[in-house]
Parts: structure tokens; sequence; C-alpha cells
């Protein structure tokens, strides 16, 4: 989703510089590789899932057992999150490697930039998986249980711009994982409620995601690669996308009745439709230039406003 610019691009390369020689060397050259693949990755940008795996463990423990998590459930949960995304953000940027090549817009992301290695970034995968598997084992075998259906779906949504416009709901399942895992990761069983949050994430995430491939709809159908807008337009993209919030709103409106959250969620939850109607109104099928604003920055700002009125009003029970 990011690329750099040329002046990033000469800052970022004084690390081809950097003597490998000796074992200092070598040192400075692996941790600025790994400077690279944050930057590659985005790490920051985790903001936008964390909160919602955070509020399926709080509101899970809370509803099921009656308890807040253990801190050590919350650590586990943090540490699973973070290899997730980090695997699945790397392991798309490997296999859509030659793809970005050819974009314009995507030619200085870092590997075909020639800053990281595929072979750096293939061991940077396996190691988040790692990750990710250390940290479900010490959660639950629920978890475990569940972690083939996690990988699966975070390895296949890099494949899907290949044979199906429904690319953007498969990535909103693959994060949409993230909160139900939460859940699962502090009760140990998945129960409506838990859906309902899997559900609302899901819609909330591929409807952005809708709006973030408008910017390559030319690229995508000469290269025949699929998404809503190559495949219907632009506009009807951005009508879609906007029914897909809806039942985001829907969803935050749903835990309020089906689960113990009251009146200060649901002020929360207003402040978050009207964070979704805003970030509508500022692109439009003749106007993407503040694209990259709605997409990263107000999504940051909801997660953590659903997440800290959410938190606020179960301290309040």
């Amino acid at each position: 989703m990011y690329t750099l610019s040329q002046p990033e691009l000469q800052h970022y390369m004084w690390g081809e510089s950097v003597p490998s020689k000796d074992g200092v060397g070598r040192i400075m050259k692996f941790f600025h590789k790994l400077r690279l693949i944050q930057d590659m990755i985005k790490f920051e940008h985790s903001i936008f899932a964390l909160p919602f795996a955070y509020l399926g463990a709080v509101l899970g423990s809370l509803e099921v057992l009656g308890r807040f998590p253990t801190w050590a459930q919350i650590g586990w949960i943090t540490l699973a999150m973070v290899g997730a995304r980090s695997a699945a953000m790397a392991l798309n940027r490997v296999i859509d490697r030659k793809i970005d090549a050819r974009n314009p817009r995507t030619a200085t992301r870092h590997i075909p930039a020639g800053l990281i290695s595929e072979m750096f970034a293939w061991g940077f995968v396996v190691v988040s998986f790692i990750v990710l598997f250390v940290a479900a084992y010490q959660l639950n075998m629920l978890a475990v249980k569940l972690l083939p259906v996690a990988v699966f779906f975070l390895v296949l949504y890099s494949y899907t711009k290949r044979f199906t416009w429904l690319c953007h709901v498969v990535l909103g399942i693959a994060t949409a994982l993230g909160p139900l895992g939460g859940w699962v990761a502090t009760t140990g069983q998945i129960d409506l409620k838990s859906l309902i949050l899997f559900a609302t994430v899901a819609l909330w995430i591929g409807g952005f995601d809708v709006i973030y491939a408008c910017q390559d709809v030319d690229f995508d159908k000469r290269e025949g690669l699929h998404s809503i807008p190559s495949r219907f337009g632009v506009r009807v993209a951005l009508v879609i996308s906007s029914w897909m919030h809806v039942g985001t709103a829907l969803g935050l409106i749903a835990l309020a009745f089906f689960t113990q959250l009251s009146w200060i969620y649901v002020l929360g939850v207003v402040i978050a439709v009207m964070i979704l109607v805003y970030e509508h109104s500022i692109v439009s099928a003749d106007d993407l230039s503040r694209l990259n604003m709605a997409f990263f920055t107000m999504n940051g700002v909801l997660s953590m406003i659903v997440f800290i009125f959410s938190f606020a009003d179960v301290l309040m029970i």
C-alpha cells in the first residue's frame, strides 16, 4: 500500500554501502535490513487491527468468563497479531513483487527497488509465522486448531486478485480473524457475539480495500487483475464500499444489543460512524487525491475510538 519517494530511496540505499566483511558490518547490515522490512510492512499501521483484537479479547473474557483477560494473555495476543500481520504484509510484497514492478505507483516498493532481497523477505515471513504459532500455542488449543484457517486466508489473499474481484472480501476475512482470534484466545470458544465482531471488522476492512483499489483500476484492467473497481467501475465500487460500511455500522450497533456494552460504547459508535461518513465524503470517482488520508489516518482513529470507548464502558460496569 505504501511506496517510496526518490529521496526515501536515496536515504535507504546507504545500507548497501555498510561494510559487511567484518562482524560489526554484518550486524549493522542485518539491522538495516530489519529496519527496511519494518518500513516495507508499515509496522505502525498495526494500529488498524490491534484495537479490535484487544476488544475481542476483553469483551469475550467479560462476556464468557466474567473477568478481564490476564496480562499474559494480552501479551501473547499482541505477539500473535504482530506475527500474523507481519507475515501477511511481507508475504504480499513477495508474491506481488513482479506486479508491483510493472505498476508505476508501486515500482519503488522495497523489493522491486532492490532494497530488500526476496530471500530475506521470505526469511522474515517464516520467522513471523513461527512467532504466530508460538503465541497461539501459549493461549489455548482452540487457537492452535484454528491456526491453519488463519494461515490459509493470510496466504490466499495475495493470490485472489489474479482470479476474483472478491479479493477485498478475502482481505476483510483475513484481517477480521484478529478480533475473532482475540475472543478465542481468552474464552476458548466461538459464539454469535464473536461472529458479529468478526463480520463487522471484515466489512470495515473490505470496504476500504475497495476504495484503495480504485487508484489502480486502469493498471488492473491492463494486467488482467481482478478487483471490484476494475470489474464494475470506480463509481459503482464506491457505492459498494459505502454499503459495506453501512454493514460495519450495523454490526457495531448490534454488539450493543448482544453484549453488556452500554451508552458509553454507543457514543463511541456514533463517533466511529461519523468518521466513516467523513472518509467517504473526501473521496469520489472524480477525486481520489485524499485517499491515503482516508485509508491510513482515519481508519487508525476509528479503531482506537471504538476500543477506547468500549474499554471505558466495561470499566464502568
